[in-house]
């Protein structure tokens, strides 16, 4: 158990383990974040079942098949053409926010779907399948934060 000789050495304590969880929030961050997005970008290409409260790629439409094929495209993997759309998915990390996205407006409407086109989500399926690994992504980064620890295989080995 750590002892304090004063107040103010408490205090300084306190200030080391505030600054200690910032740094472990956006550890956090940017290892969800990087997640996400790659898992984002494998997503594309393959159908993918219900995830979460995202529904489940409907097959591609058969005038759609036969475009990708009439341009030398195989005509089933969905989403995957040049590739420009999975090379566009990206995030950014800044203050208390990760964001991961495209600035494609094709992903949207993929992902989102129209009045023609069913919603393929693959962030919105990316993110729900990562929770359970952000989680613990956070839950590591908060106990090295709060004492100092390695985590390695599910056991905290605590230095000192």
């Amino acid at each position: 158990m750590k002892q304090f000789g004063s107040m103010g050495d408490f205090a300084a304590h306190l200030l080391t383990l505030s600054a200690a969880q910032h740094d472990a929030e956006k550890k956090s961050l940017e290892e969800g974040a990087k997640l996400i997005e790659k898992r984002a970008k494998e997503k594309i290409g393959e159908y993918q079942n219900e995830e979460g409260p995202f529904i489940a790629w409907a097959e591609l439409a058969d005038s759609t098949k036969d475009h990708r094929a009439s341009r030398g495209f195989p005509e089933d993997e969905p989403l995957l053409r040049t590739g420009a759309m999975r090379d566009s998915i990206q995030h950014t990390v800044f203050d208390h926010v990760a964001q991961i996205g495209s600035n494609s407006d094709i992903a949207v409407w993929q992902e989102l779907g129209t009045e023609h086109i069913p919603p393929r989500s693959f962030l919105g399926g990316a993110a729900a399948e990562s929770a359970a690994k952000i989680c613990e992504i956070t839950g590591r980064n908060a106990v090295v934060a709060l004492v100092g620890a390695d985590v390695f295989g599910g056991r905290i080995l605590i230095e000192g």
